[in-house]
């Protein structure tokens, strides 16, 4: 690990103030240090921000809000997380360890960097580590990879499982700058690789991401979020979806939905939602509505099995979703 100096914050105030250029804000650091242990990150600067007045989990007319220093599991055990949002709730579960979920903040969750290994391999190369570089995932191991919004720069997937069911829901994070404070749609929060890879999201240098708000829904209760993966604990989406319906007898008269393990960032899949809108909660309207699914994706060598792996993940995600009515 390179030298870094470290400072602790106690406001908002004094960590926008302390944050230079290269600096790196430090909450359970379940990333972070990571990271820095394997000189992937160097920053010179950490500020640790665990003291700042973050916490908090609210549920009332507006929705859901969560402060962004809440733990991954305090906010899957609080009750109106599972009462109101079970997709969220078991979204949270499905990550990590029990160790790591005690640790990790919900703001460092949707911060987490890609867990493609190139990118944590200093010797290889990796435009998202460093720009200009190459991307050794394009012919290299790239089972994991990505299908959707790629490009000849990168194919890395985005990790958090939190991020899917947040985006289907329609959740905006507040950040807050010297600049002042804004609130932006987290499916807006996530850029696309494109030729700048590196940058993956909006946030502005020496921003701080301050909470989290999910607006309150008929459909939001009535959710559930499916991962596929290699093994059955601490192991990151090859797929997953976090669908939520309403129904009005059998037929559907609501969805959101959202895939994760598929996309550079998590993916909103509304023609799906608009193909079940008034249909009957059947197989067979199932079956045609995740035909698309992975409309655009663009394969690699190793990874040619995930569109049609995403569409049994939707597919048993709506059929669990319609048999817990």
């Amino acid at each position: 690990m390179k030298p870094y100096t470290y400072a602790r914050a106690r406001s908002i105030r004094e960590a926008l103030t302390a944050a230079g250029a290269d600096t790196a804000f430090l909450a359970g650091g379940t990333t972070l240090v990571d990271l820095m242990k394997l000189e992937v990150m160097a920053p010179e600067q950490v500020v640790d921000i665990n003291r700042l007045p973050l916490r908090g989990i609210r549920y009332g007319i507006g929705g859901l809000h969560i402060g962004a220093l809440e733990r991954m599991s305090d906010v899957a055990a609080h009750e109106s997380v599972r009462r109101h949002y079970p997709m969220i709730a078991e979204a949270l579960e499905l990550g990590a360890s029990a160790q790591l979920r005690n640790m990790a903040s919900i703001g460092g969750n949707l911060l987490q960097r890609t867990r493609c290994g190139y990118f944590r391999d200093v010797a290889t190369a990796c435009n998202k580590r460093e720009p200009g570089s190459g991307c050794a995932a394009l012919t290299g191991i790239n089972r994991a990879h990505a299908i959707l919004g790629t490009s000849d720069a990168c194919a890395a997937t985005h990790p958090s499982d939190l991020a899917v069911p947040l985006v289907a829901l329609g959740a905006e994070v507040q950040l807050t700058g010297t600049r002042g404070r804004r609130t932006v749609p987290l499916d807006a929060f996530y850029t696309l690789p494109g030729s700048t890879p590196h940058i993956e999201n909006v946030l502005r240098p020496g921003e701080l991401i301050t909470g989290v708000s999910v607006p309150r829904s008929a459909w939001a209760a009535h959710s559930t979020y499916v991962k596929v993966r290699d093994r059955q604990s601490y192991e990151f989406a090859l797929t997953s979806a976090a669908v939520a319906l309403e129904l009005r007898g059998d037929t559907i008269k609501e969805a959101r939905i959202a895939a994760g393990g598929v996309g550079t960032k998590p993916w909103r899949l509304t023609a799906v939602e608009r193909a079940l809108k008034g249909r009957p909660a059947t197989a067979d309207t199932f079956e045609a509505a995740v035909a698309g699914a992975a409309d655009g994706a663009r394969t690699l060598a190793h990874n040619a099995f995930k569109p049609a792996l995403l569409r049994r993940t939707l597919v048993r995600a709506l059929t669990d979703l319609r048999e817990r009515r």
